[in-house]
C-alpha cells in the first residue's frame, strides 16, 4: 500500500497522509505553533468523519515544525469581539470535534513534541496512546489568559483526575513529559523525534494485529463503563462477547491454533512519515 496524500483543496491547516488502513494527520500552522482556529477544528472533524466512514483502523495526530498544538488561536477569539453567539459556536465546535475524537472506533495515537497546551492538551487526553518526546511541555494556560478550558475540562478530569486537573488549570503551570507520564496523561516518553516515529510505527503494527470489529466494540464498551449501570452493561457485554466469538473469534482462534497471523493482521504496511 503506497502512501498517498489525501487530496482535498479545502484543507489549509492540516497535512494528511493516507497509509490505509492508517491515516496520518499533521496539524500545520507552524508560525503559530499549530494553534487551533475554527478552520482547523472543522478540518479535523472532516478527517475524523473520513476515518469513521471508511473504516480506517488507526488515526495518528501529530504537529508540524516540532510542536503539537499551542491551544486555541487567541486571534480567532478576539476577532469575535462582542459577538457572544459567535464565541459560543466557536468554543462548542471544538467540543464536538474532541468528543468525536474520543469516540472514534479507530485507535487514536497522539505523537507529541514541543508545545501541548490548551486544546492540544485536550486532544492528548482523548488519545488511545500518547507518546511524547521528553522535552515536550504540557499545560493548561487558559486562566492565565483570562479564559477557561471550557470544552476540554471534562476530558482532562477523566484522564488525570480531579486533583491534578485543579492544580494545572488553576495555576497554569507547565510540566514536562516525565511528569505527564506519572500523571497518566501520556503512556510513553522518548528522547527525540526519531524515537517518537519508531514508537508510533511499533504501535501501528500492534494495533493492526487486533481484530477491527473487536477493537471497535471494546472501545465502545470502555466508554460505557462511566455512564451506565453495571448489570445492564455486563448483560450487553455478554451479547457482544458471543457475537465476537462467533465472528472474528473464529478466525482468531484458528490462527492461534495454526500458529499464523489472523486475516486482519496479515497486511503489508508502509509506515513512516515521508
Amino acid at each position: 500500500m503506497s502512501q498517498q496524500e489525501f487530496e482535498n483543496p479545502e484543507f489549509e491547516t492540516l497535512v494528511i497522509h493516507d497509509e490505509s488502513p492508517v491515516l496520518r494527520v499533521m496539524l500545520n500552522r507552524p508560525k503559530l505553533a499549530n494553534a487551533m482556529n475554527l478552520k482547523m477544528v472543522n478540518e479535523l472533524m472532516a478527517v475524523m468523519e473520513k476515518v469513521e466512514n471508511e473504516n480506517y483502523r488507526v488515526l495518528i495526530i501529530s504537529g508540524g515544525n516540532s510542536n503539537f498544538c499551542a491551544g486555541g488561536d487567541i486571534k480567532d477569539m478576539q476577532s469575535a469581539g462582542a459577538d457572544k453567539q459567535a464565541l459560543i459556536e466557536l468554543n462548542r465546535a471544538f467540543g464536538h470535534m474532541i468528543t468525536k475524537a474520543d469516540h472514534l472506533p479507530a485507535a487514536v495515537i497522539c505523537a507529541l513534541e514541543g508545545a501541548v497546551l490548551g486544546g492540544g492538551f485536550g486532544l492528548a487526553c482523548v488519545s488511545d496512546l500518547a507518546i511524547a518526546v521528553e522535552k515536550t511541555q504540557f499545560g493548561l494556560p487558559e486562566t492565565s489568559l483570562g479564559i477557561i478550558p471550557a470544552q476540554i475540562a471534562p476530558f482532562v478530569v477523566k484522564r488525570i483526575g480531579l486533583t491534578q486537573t485543579r492544580r494545572m488549570a488553576l495555576f497554569g503551570n507547565r510540566i514536562k513529559a516525565n511528569e505527564a507520564l506519572n500523571l497518566g496523561l501520556i503512556h510513553q516518553v522518548v528522547e527525540n523525534a526519531e524515537q517518537l516515529e519508531d514508537e508510533v510505527t511499533k504501535a501501528i503494527k500492534l494495533a493492526i494485529k487486533c481484530a477491527p470489529a473487536a477493537s471497535k466494540v471494546t472501545k465502545a464498551l470502555i466508554h460505557c463503563v462511566e455512564h451506565e449501570a453495571l448489570n445492564p452493561l455486563l448483560d450487553q457485554a455478554a451479547v457482544d462477547f458471543a457475537d465476537a466469538v462467533m465472528g472474528e473469534g473464529r478466525e482468531g482462534g484458528a490462527a492461534f491454533m495454526q500458529k499464523r497471523l489472523p486475516a486482519w493482521a496479515d497486511v503489508q504496511l508502509e509506515v513512516g512519515a515521508e
